[in-house]
């Protein structure tokens, strides 16, 4: 076992060349300061939470493109507490331009990757200046040159510290405008995702796409990139199955990291050993998947105290009770008639200039409790997975990820996840893949969501043809997107605190409630008391009363966002298409042909009516009640298929008129 380094004061840990080598593969060349301590700095040898980093810095499939850059998640090592970030620059050089070439060299191309280790989340601003110096330590042609890298650590050493992450140097890379522009309506499926802690695969290439978009999603969270990432990288590598049953029980970092008085400790102990048995078995009756409790319990836990926090134990009845003593003083001071978005936004946790370490969490919280613990106890945020870490993905001790992959295998293995999100470098091929139904329904968006989504869209995509403003505005910038994002979770959270929560979270959909009430990050969230809660007021922000609009917003997203409503749109814009040159053809064409291919548009919307109808009809919708989200499929089908007709009838009676005509000028011109 390796003796660890001391703890540096610098955020920057290690600055690392990782190469391919058509034997050896992807292996560790040069590490400043070393990793191990008292190895050279030309050591291959790493520690064993660390022993996918050479294939995390150089990606699956790096050969097919000549540079990229990589973001990635290491595990803490022993005595640390906090995840380690990555970030890789890659480069491929013709092995003939170089100065000094090494006898291990015996490819056409070099393909190497400067690494940056830090224990800050700086991605974009080390990726801006570890690209620079990259480029430059290539240009050198003779690899044996490292200056370069020392003098790089020790300048970010000086230039970075905890500050950057109060400002917008933390996003630096991150559009969300772009984010929305691609995905559109489904951001706000993604960030429901998230917040039910699903198993969510990312599936693009290149690399460098993928952890930007991974990276944007997250970065709608108030807090988590800045501070709630911490423990999302707590996994153990991979070992042999002698080893899986003879070891002893892994000890989870984030317990270590709650900051409780022994005497919390003891009262709360022998609160729970009268209520709660590790033998019972979760509540079928819940509207999500089961196995969530579940995967909690680790397999060699000899009592619950020894592998689990303590607020894992407590029961529904105690949290309602804790609801109940919750001030509720902004009850009735939002107009739910106006259906105006709430244009005062919650101060942020720089403003607020209070973090304190969370109770239960173990996070740096604000004073709303943000962010919230979602990258906890067992669910990992993996910005790019290797291949060698597949493993992870049906780990018994890994609740949920957020991961990133480019090989094909990752997408294939569709029973490890519960949603593939397929970043296409097209807006139209942009798709998230839910396989589980009842996760479909939860995600279902609601009437106000619509408005939400909608509202954002309006607002990015009106100046995106401005050059000039390149999303640096305020109105439909990033930061104004982020700050949207940012009233939704405070108004959820807020409305979740109120008497009458449930009225008040039917907007953001029963379903989606019901399955996050009972995830960590919500339970966690509760079990403490957020004073500042009080100044935000409660209720969906676009709540209020329906009209045509939103009939029109609910009919546009079915449309484009399934495969019934692509089919059933694709033949719309068609036959739209062939009836205006039609009625272009008209005078040039005979009668009869432009009646048989009226005929034939009209037989075909009715066969894709039928079609959808007769599968959709067994789907009853979820709020019959309200007007925009029960408009049937075969009702507005009829509808188009009636405009059809009365096309038709207009047509053939204009035909008849024409005939009509020409038959009355003939009989005109044999008189004369």
């Amino acid at each position: 076992m390796f003796v660890r380094a001391r703890r540096r004061k610098g955020p920057v840990l290690h600055i690392v060349v990782v190469g391919f080598h058509h034997k050896k593969g992807c292996q560790v060349e040069f590490s400043y300061p070393p990793i191990i301590p008292g190895a050279g700095h030309d050591s291959n040898t790493l520690p064993e939470e660390w022993k996918y980093l050479p294939f995390l810095a150089l990606p699956d499939g790096a050969h097919n493109h000549q540079e990229d850059t990589v973001y990635f998640h290491l595990p803490p090592l022993d005595g640390q507490q906090k995840c380690v970030y990555g970030v890789s620059c890659y480069r491929q050089m013709e092995a003939k331009v170089l100065k000094v070439r090494e006898a291990d060299i015996t490819r056409e191309t070099v393909q190497k990757s400067v690494c940056v280790l830090s224990r800050l989340p700086l991605f974009g601003l080390i990726q801006a200046k570890l690209q620079l110096i990259t480029h430059a330590y290539f240009e050198e042609k003779d690899f044996s040159q490292i200056s370069i890298l020392k003098e790089l650590y020790d300048h970010m050493n000086r230039s970075l510290s905890c500050t950057a992450l109060e400002g917008s140097q933390i996003y630096l890379g991150l559009s969300a405008r772009d984010l929305i522009l691609h995905f559109k309506h489904k951001v706000l499926i993604l960030f429901k995702l998230i917040l039910l802690e699903k198993k969510i695969l990312f599936y693009v290439t290149p690399v460098k796409r993928l952890v930007e978009t991974l990276m944007t999603v997250l970065s709608l969270f108030p807090g988590i990139i800045e501070h709630g990432l911490a423990d999302s990288s707590h996994y153990q590598p991979r070992r042999s199955i002698s080893e899986d049953f003879s070891s002893a029980e892994i000890k989870s970092a984030d317990e270590e990291s709650l900051s409780m008085s022994t005497t919390d400790i003891t009262n709360i102990s022998k609160e729970l050993e009268g209520r709660y048995d590790v033998s019972d078995q979760p509540d079928q009756s819940k509207p999500c998947n089961t196995t969530l409790d579940t995967h909690y319990l680790q397999p060699h836990a000899g009592s619950l105290l020894d592998s689990e926090c303590e607020w894992e134990t407590l029961e529904p009845h105690v949290m309602d009770e804790m609801e109940g003593k919750v001030d509720i003083t902004h009850l009735n001071t939002f107009d739910t008639d106006s259906g105006l978005p709430i244009t005062v936004q919650p101060q942020s946790a720089t403003g607020q200039g209070m973090l304190s370490s969370g109770l239960v969490s173990g996070l740096q919280e604000d004073q709303y409790g943000l962010p919230l613990a979602v990258f906890t106890k067992g669910y990992l945020c993996m910005p790019y997975m290797a291949l060698q870490q597949h493993h992870l993905l049906s780990d018994i001790s890994v609740r949920g990820f957020v991961a990133g992959a480019t090989n094909i295998l990752f997408r294939q293995q569709r029973h490890l996840s519960d949603a593939i999100v397929d970043v296409s470098t097209s807006v139209d091929e942009a798709r998230i893949q839910i396989h589980d139904p009842e996760l479909r329904k939860m995600l279902y968006l609601s009437t106000a969501d619509l408005r939400f989504a909608d509202y954002l869209v309006k607002h990015v995509t009106e100046n995106k043809e401005d050059v000039f403003l390149d999303g640096t505005g305020w109105e439909g910038g990033d930061e104004w997107i982020r700050a949207q994002f940012g009233l939704y979770v405070h108004s959820l959270l807020s409305s979740a605190l109120q008497q009458d929560h449930e009225r008040l979270l039917a907007d953001y959909g029963t379903a989606f409630t019901s399955a996050w009430k009972i995830t960590h990050n919500y339970r966690v969230w509760i079990s403490n008391k957020h004073p500042a809660m009080a100044n935000i007021t409660p209720g969906h922000p676009f709540q209020g009363q329906y009209s045509v609009a939103d009939v029109k917003i609910r009919l546009s997203h079915s449309m484009q966002n399934s495969e019934r409503g692509k089919k059933f749109g694709n033949a719309v814009m068609s036959t739209s298409r062939s009836v205006v040159q039609t009625g272009k053809a008209v005078g040039k064409m005979d009668n009869r042909l432009n009646c048989s291919l009226v005929n034939s548009f009209l037989f075909n919307i009715k066969l894709i009516s039928h079609t959808i109808c007769s599968s959709s009809t067994n789907q009853p919708y979820p709020d019959s009640a309200m007007l925009c989200e029960s408009i049937p499929t075969l009702h507005f089908l009829s509808y188009f298929a009636m405009l059809l007709q009365s096309y038709q009838n207009d047509l053939n009676y204009f035909f008849h008129v024409r005939e009509c005509s020409t038959a009355h000028n003939g009989k005109s011109k044999k008189l004369k």
